[in-house]
């Protein structure tokens, strides 16, 4: 069955969102006055800003408090990308040429709605997007395939039919665990971290509707 959906990981993927996460990351654990690597956040990308919380501070905060060290690294966030939103080069021409092809394209993200609405806000393509599945979604994060699988059912597309763009190992698992042909975007994770997907490129410019199809 030939490839007609194609669901996009954002952090990444739409926008370069590395220096903005950092950024909040480390200035949420200063007011906390918590320390916070570039290595740890290296080692966390990809998974949901409350697991990464829950997993090195778990121990010492209870539910409640975990929720709002999260809800202010995410606003943060918000606030770094409306000063200044870095898209990823060649998104919004790939958006396009998706979609007058004939593509149903969704979102697949471990991030909070309010992100995801935001960033598509501000590449202007919101409405090409048929499904949106964010963190609240869902029940398991990524490397679970959970996200990609609710995807697929919201576009109205088997598995088979479906493409997943990644930048994280562990978006790439979770797109090869949902049966999907999976394509890594080199940037936050190296061409070796990523060798588990079926196509890795440099740029989303390298993509076609044509290429994407025949995967």
């Amino acid at each position: 069955m030939p490839r007609s959906a194609v669901i996009f990981d954002v952090d990444g993927v739409l926008i370069d969102s590395y220096q903005a996460h950092y950024e909040s990351w480390l200035a949420m654990f200063a007011e906390q006055g918590v320390s916070f690597t570039e290595q740890d956040f290296r080692a966390t990308f990809g998974r949901t800003s409350h697991d990464i919380i829950a997993a090195l501070y778990g121990k010492d905060l209870n539910d409640a408090e975990i929720r709002e060290w999260d809800n202010r690294k995410e606003a943060l966030y918000r606030d770094i990308i409306r000063k200044s939103f870095p898209a990823i080069d060649g998104a919004v021409e790939l958006l396009d040429s998706l979609a007058a092809d004939g593509f149903r394209l969704a979102v697949g993200s471990s991030g909070p709605p309010e992100n995801i609405a935001l960033t598509l806000d501000c590449l202007g393509r919101s409405e090409l997007f048929a499904a949106k599945v964010t963190r609240v979604d869902v029940t398991r994060g990524k490397p679970d395939p959970q996200v990609f699988q609710i995807a697929a059912q919201r576009l109205g597309a088997d598995p088979s039919e479906c493409v997943v763009v990644e930048d994280a190992p562990a978006g790439i698992e979770a797109a090869n665990r949902a049966e999907m042909a999976s394509v890594a975007l080199t940037g936050t994770a190296t061409r070796e971290e990523l060798s588990h997907a079926l196509m890795v490129v440099d740029s989303l410019r390298e993509l076609t509707p044509t290429k994407l199809r025949a995967l």
